[in-house]
Order: structure tokens, then C-alpha cells, then sequence
């Protein structure tokens, strides 16, 4: 489905919603849970915040239904609403990321049958690191670092989710990118001998 084609589709429930027909909002749910979960608990770090965050999302956009304009897609209007509620909580009670909890989001990728299983563990191991690294960057950074690089944004879509001027999207991206490579660069190297004895 092309994105004007969904916007239209919609649009078409949201104004089912707004004539009262409530229940033809479980068709957005439905529609968005599943993806807007996945990028909360790339952002947050926690699947169980994340759950939480998805709900407090969908009940906000339910009784704010009413204010969505169309100039932007319902979906990035959604994730406007789980980010600014994924900071909001972060800030009340800042989370302390485990390997375990990073391991629930980026190790559940499957195994390609030809695929070595040392670099399956290397790119396990490597999204773990970069997952860690983005809890320790700013709240800011790490938000539009997950909508560029995860969630695959373009700048416009960034600048309504961020309610920023595509120069300063553009910019602070820049930023976030640099602040990412620091954070990994300061991270110890881990000594493969620890998972293969073998010589690569």
C-alpha cells in the first residue's frame, strides 16, 4: 500500500471514529501496534516500559482523536505521541539497561542457514553495543537516532514527530550520529576467545 493510499485509508477510520463509531479505532490499534511497539522498545530499552508506553499511546490518541490533522500521516502523529510519553517517563525514572534486556530487543533475529554461527554471534554482539551505547546518549539524540536510522524517517516525517525545523533535524542528526560513535568507541573491546578459542 503506497503512503497516500494508507493516509486515505486512515482518514476513512479516523472519521468513522469522529461520527461515533468508536469501535473502528481497534483497526488503527491493530494497524500500528505491533510497529510503534517495536520502535518504543528500540528507543526506551525495555519491553515491559515499552508495553506500557504503546497503551498510554493508543489512550492518548483515542481522546485526542479529535485534534489530528491530516497535514501529516496518522502514524507519524502516533509516534509523536509514544515519543514524547517515552521521554517523559525516561526523565521521571531514567531505566538501567542490562545486556539481557538489550538481548530481548536485537537477539531474536533468525539464523540464515548459510550463516557462520560466529558472525551471527559478532552481529548479536554488535547490536547489543549499539543498543547500550544509545541508552547512555541524551534523550534527544537518541530519539531521532531511532527514527532515522531504526524507524527509517525521512527528515520531514522527523521534523512533525520532533515539532523541528528540518535544518535543525538535519543538524542535530549529525550530532547524534558523532555521539553514538564516541560512546562505542569508549566501550572495551571484548575478547572473542571468550565465545571461540579458534583463530579467525
Amino acid at each position: 500500500m503506497s503512503r497516500t493510499s494508507e493516509k486515505q485509508s486512515d482518514d476513512q477510520v479516523i472519521q468513522r471514529c469522529l461520527d461515533g463509531e468508536t469501535e473502528a479505532f481497534g483497526e488503527l490499534v491493530l494497524k500500528y501496534q505491533n510497529r510503534l511497539f517495536s520502535a518504543v522498545s528500540n528507543a526506551f530499552g525495555h519491553q515491559t516500559e515499552a508495553e506500557d508506553v504503546v497503551q498510554e499511546t493508543f489512550v492518548q490518541a483515542f481522546t485526542k482523536l479529535a485534534s489530528f490533522r491530516s497535514e501529516s500521516s496518522f502514524y507519524t502523529w502516533l509516534y509523536r505521541i509514544a515519543f514524547n510519553t517515552s521521554i517523559s517517563r525516561n526523565r521521571r525514572k531514567r531505566p538501567t539497561v542490562s545486556v539481557e534486556q538489550s538481548r530481548e530487543v536485537f537477539g531474536r533475529e533468525p539464523q540464515g542457514s548459510d550463516e557462520d554461527p560466529r558472525d551471527e554471534l559478532e552481529r548479536k554482539e554488535r547490536a547489543v553495543e549499539v543498543h547500550a551505547a544509545l541508552q547512555r546518549i541524551s534523550d534527544e539524540h537518541r530519539s531521532i537516532l531511532v527514527l532515522r536510522e531504526i524507524e527509517d524517517m525521512d527528515y520531514e516525517a522527523i521534523s512533525q514527530v520532533l515539532d523541528l525545523p528540518i535544518g535543525t533535524v538535519r543538524s542535530r542528526l549529525h550530532r547524534a550520529r558523532l555521539q553514538l560513535r564516541t560512546e562505542l568507541e569508549r566501550m572495551p573491546v571484548k575478547n572473542v576467545a571468550e565465545h571461540d578459542t579458534s583463530e579467525h
